[in-house]
Parts: structure tokens; sequence; C-alpha cells
């Protein structure tokens, strides 16, 4: 009797035991799948779950925001060029019947079908498009995955190209290209300012030509008007001096010319009282230069 009372509790232990064991505890932000013999049963909120320890199990999957970073590998562009790209993404489990049975690597299947369809991407455009569109890329991306992500239990949250880098061998063609450029754009800078500065120097000699011509051609001007000015005056004291003074001045000007050593002059009748006019003339553009 004693021995069976004793089974008895053993028994009852071993059925308590049995029982705690199959308490378990899901975490939050988690849920749980329940496999009743390796075959799926039902899938558990978080909070306290029971199992039949032995016969069920329960794995966990967490529905939590995961980052993930890809690491970097070579795409080719429409030119041929060879680019090296990494990304960086967030990503959620939405189904985790799905996520943890429909695939044997969800995360990785995702990863590939995001680095395909960004190799489609950018083997559609050039190389200088690529390195100056990685928002654009990063749209596109984005839309092109969209939905598709669904078959593994998995929606992407954000997707980021981070760095797009050309190979080395590119990279030091585009130096030299780059440098190249700069060269060419001082050179020019350097010859439209030598041109710049000829323009300025001519022009400066012109304008001084210039105006040395109009200074010259003023002064021509005015020794113009004064030499026009004295034959008016002359003309006018001419005109107003009587036929006496040219008479009087006729027999001086025969006078001087009888003191020379050449003393023989041969003159008509209408030349004689010419001859008074001679040192009249002179003696008022004497007169006129005395003014000046």
């Amino acid at each position: 009797m004693n021995t069976f009372f004793i089974l008895l509790l053993v028994i009852v232990i071993l059925l308590v035991i049995y029982v705690a064991a199959g308490f378990r505890v899901v975490p939050q932000n988690n849920e749980g799948l329940v496999e009743t013999l390796g075959k799926y049963t039902r899938t558990v909120k978080a909070g306290f779950v029971f199992i039949w320890p032995f016969f069920q199990r329960i794995r966990r999957v967490s529905l939590a925001l995961q980052p993930l970073e890809i690491s970097k590998y070579s795409i080719i562009t429409k030119d041929n060029a060879e680019i090296t790209t990494s990304l960086t993404l967030n990503y959620l489990v939405t189904n985790s019947y799905k996520y943890f049975y429909n695939n044997t690597d969800s995360v990785e299947s995702m990863v590939q079908l995001i680095r395909g369809h960004l190799r489609d991407i950018i083997g559609r455009i050039d190389l200088n498009e690529a390195l100056g569109s990685t928002s654009r890329i990063n749209s596109q991306l984005s839309k092109a995955i969209g939905d598709l992500t669904d078959i593994y239990g998995i929606r992407v949250v954000r997707v980021n190209v981070d760095e797009l880098l050309p190979s080395p061998e590119i990279q030091r063609a585009m130096d030299k290209q780059l440098t190249a450029d700069r060269e060419k754009v001082a050179t020019i800078k350097k010859a439209e300012g030598a041109a710049k500065n000829i323009e300025l120097t001519t022009k400066a000699k012109n304008d001084a030509l210039v105006a040395t011509a109009r200074a010259k051609a003023e002064a021509v001007k005015t020794q113009a008007n004064a030499d026009a000015y004295r034959i008016d005056q002359l003309q006018a004291s001419l005109a107003k001096a009587s036929d006496g003074y040219f008479r009087n001045q006729s027999l001086d000007s025969f006078n001087h010319l009888a003191e020379g050593p050449d003393n023989l002059v041969v003159v008509g009748k209408d030349e004689m009282s010419n001859l008074g006019a001679v040192p009249a003339i002179k003696k008022v553009w004497d007169k006129s230069d005395d003014k000046k």
C-alpha cells in the first residue's frame, strides 16, 4: 500500500513537472510558431503560452524592424563601366509563417532580389548618370521592390544606396580628365586675359593717337584762324591808306634800291606805284605779330 502511494506521488510530481515544463513566454514584438511532432500547428502571440513538452515545440520569430547592410559588389553600367556599390536597408517580418517555412533563408533571398533589381536599374544608365543620380536610383529601387518580398513574409521599409564607386582604372581616368579640364579652363582664362590686355592697350594707344591728332588739328585750325585774322587786318589797313601814302612809300623804296650795290631797276609804269605797298604791308604784318 505504501509502495502504491509512493508510486502515485512520483507520477503526480512527474506530471506537475511535465505540465510546468510546457509553459513558455513569447516576448513582446515576437510571434511563436507551434509545431506538433514537427508539423506547424498554430501561431501564437506574445505572452504566456502552453505547449506539450516532447510533442510540441515553439519557434520564435521577431517582428521588430531589422537593419541590414549588403556588402560591396560590382555592377556594370550601360557604357560598360564597372562600379562598386553597397546598400543598407531596414526590413520587418510581416508573416512569420512565410518567413520561416516558405524559404530556407528569406533574408538572403530578399538580398538577392534587391541586388538583381539594382543591377537592372544601373545597367540601363551611363556611368556619369549613375554617379550623379543616387537619390533617383534609391527611389526606383524602392518602387521596383514594392511588395515582391511579401512572398518571403518580409516588407522592406527603407533601402538606400550608400555609395557608388568606379573601379580604380576608371577613377584614375576620371582624375586625369578632371585635371585636363581644369588646365584647359585655366589656359582659356589666361588667353582671354591676354587678349583683353591687348585690347585695352590697343584702345589706349588709339585713344592717344586720336587725342594727338585732334590737338594738332586744333593747333592748325588756331594758326589758320590767326593767319586769316592777320590777313583781314592787313587788307583793312591797306584799304584805309591813301594814294599819297603809297607814293611816298614808292619813293622810299626806290631810294633804298638806289643805295644798294645793284642800283639799276627796270619796272613798268604801273608797277612803280605798287612798290609803295610792299613796305606798308610789312609794317602792318609786323604790328599784327606784336599784338600776338
